[in-house]
């Protein structure tokens, strides 16, 4: 694709040059917003809006959170320049960055707790972690991203957020499909797109579109479609979005969807802050409501379905080691109990499976319910996430550049009459893991992700 010539639609001659569109995508917006393409276009050389959204109970730690977003109601809008993504709160779980349109789908899905619920095309893990805290621990959390590369930052940003009850994997979707019949409540869909809507957060990407790249992605969003159609139950939720303007991979797609699909049906619904949906389909826009572009649909299945129920994830037992691992979670992780039967070893670590995991042959699974630790010789060191997750019954609290100094590795002091292990905390919020002797602190946040933040 060549270089593309400055928009010069009437009455938009003086857009700034950050204003450049390519022609057959303006075109394409004019046929469907008409007298308000210039307001639309000069919303895309304006600045980008972001968004914060505290884990739950956690509220907003940043101190650079607005108003709230309307239909995420516990997330707010950030200030410009904000650099709450280099601080210790970030990298410990407190909140997750995320663009507020891109909040709207999870909140149209409301996935429950004790439900099955799929994220087909999870990567990097907004929506998933937005629907954990909805789910509140219960239930089953399928995450997928069929690019492996993506699934380590999806499976990074699960364990950050201290989610115990997902399954992480990286697989293409027939494959799912193929051992999942009928059996999740609600599924998302945030499909792979041409990311017009984008253009005005990564102004780079305006470059890569080009006039067939809509048809393109809508294949690809229809192949995804049907796998997920599969996998819903009879009377169970499916919600597609996209970060598109593009009607082909938008209402279009969803047109073809349902000719295909007659045991589908549109589903109404409303979030705050945006027009009613009574055809079962949202577009954000720009110029309209404080956000990048997005587009949802949701969707119901009325007919028949035939579950096949895969049988349940057979890990081996911990054996001997499973006395020690209960004593260990009993004594040093603040839950009410503990359920022996859902402690498996996978590799050389062990796992707390959710009450039930379907087995995934041929599937490559990233995260397996929660990571509790490993055997190193007769002692148990706990894994991150489970310290992530639940925090511990003994904890030292850290002062900001303390904690700073915590997550770069280094080793700290800490109260004389102090042993054993412990979790850093800052603010009420867990960190990481230390073990104490001899009044210091021997660092186990994990070397992969040490870094320089911010207090």
């Amino acid at each position: 694709m060549g270089k593309d010539k400055k928009s010069s639609p009437e009455g938009c001659g003086d857009l700034e040059k950050e204003q450049i569109l390519p022609a057959g995508f303006e075109h394409e917006m004019a046929l469907i917003l008409k007298e308000e393409l210039k307001p639309f276009l000069l919303s895309l050389a304006g600045e980008a809006v972001r968004g914060i959204r505290p884990r739950t109970g956690f509220g907003d730690l940043s101190g650079d959170g607005l108003d709230p977003v309307p239909w995420a109601a516990e997330a707010r809008y950030l200030k410009t320049g904000s650099r709450a993504g280099g601080r210790v709160f970030h990298d410990a779980g407190a909140y997750y960055l995320q663009e507020p349109s891109a909040m709207a789908p999870a909140a149209a899905l409301r996935p429950r707790p004790g439900e099955w619920v799929l994220d087909l095309c999870a990567a990097p893990g907004g929506k998933s972690t937005q629907m954990a805290g909805m789910m509140e621990g219960r239930g089953l959390l399928l995450c997928n991203e069929v690019v492996p590369e993506r699934a380590k930052i999806l499976s990074g940003n699960i364990e950050r957020m201290g989610i115990a009850n997902a399954l992480v994997t990286s697989a293409p979707t027939d494959r799912l499909a193929s051992l999942l019949p009928a059996r999740f409540d609600r599924v998302l869909v945030d499909a792979p797109c041409s990311g017009e809507g984008m253009f005005r957060r990564h102004p780079e990407s305006r470059g890569e579109w080009n006039p067939g790249l809509p048809a393109m992605c809508a294949e690809r969003q229809a192949r995804i479609l049907d796998d997920a159609a599969v996998m819903l139950k009879e009377g169970g939720t499916l919600v597609y979005s996209t970060c598109t303007f593009s009607r082909t991979e938008n209402e279009e797609t969803v047109k073809r969807f349902l000719s295909r699909h007659p045991d589908f049906e549109m589903l109404p619904f409303a979030l705050p802050g945006c027009p009613p949906s009574p055809e079962g389909t949202l577009r954000i826009w720009p110029h309209r409501q404080r956000g990048e572009g997005h587009f949802l649909a949701a969707l119901i299945r009325t007919g028949t379905a035939e579950m096949i129920r895969q049988p349940s994830l057979r890990l081996p037992q911990p054996e001997k080691q499973a006395e020690g691992i209960l004593s260990f979670l009993r004594d040093t992780v603040p839950v009410a109990s503990w359920d022996p039967g859902r402690i498996f070893r996978r590799g050389e670590g062990y796992v707390y499976l959710p009450e039930e995991v379907p087995e995934l042959p041929g599937v490559r699974v990233l995260r397996c319910g929660l990571h509790l630790g490993a055997w190193k010789g007769k002692a148990f060191v706990p894994d991150h996430a489970l310290g992530r997750a639940f925090g511990a019954v003994r904890r030292v609290d850290l002062g900001g550049e303390e904690a700073a100094a915590y997550m770069m590795g280094e080793t700290l002091p800490a109260p004389a009459e102090t042993r054993g292990w412990a979790a850093a905390y800052l603010e009420g919020v867990p960190l990481g893991w230390v073990k104490i002797s001899d009044g210091l602190m021997k660092n186990h946040y994990p070397k992969g992700l040490r870094r320089r933040l911010e207090p």
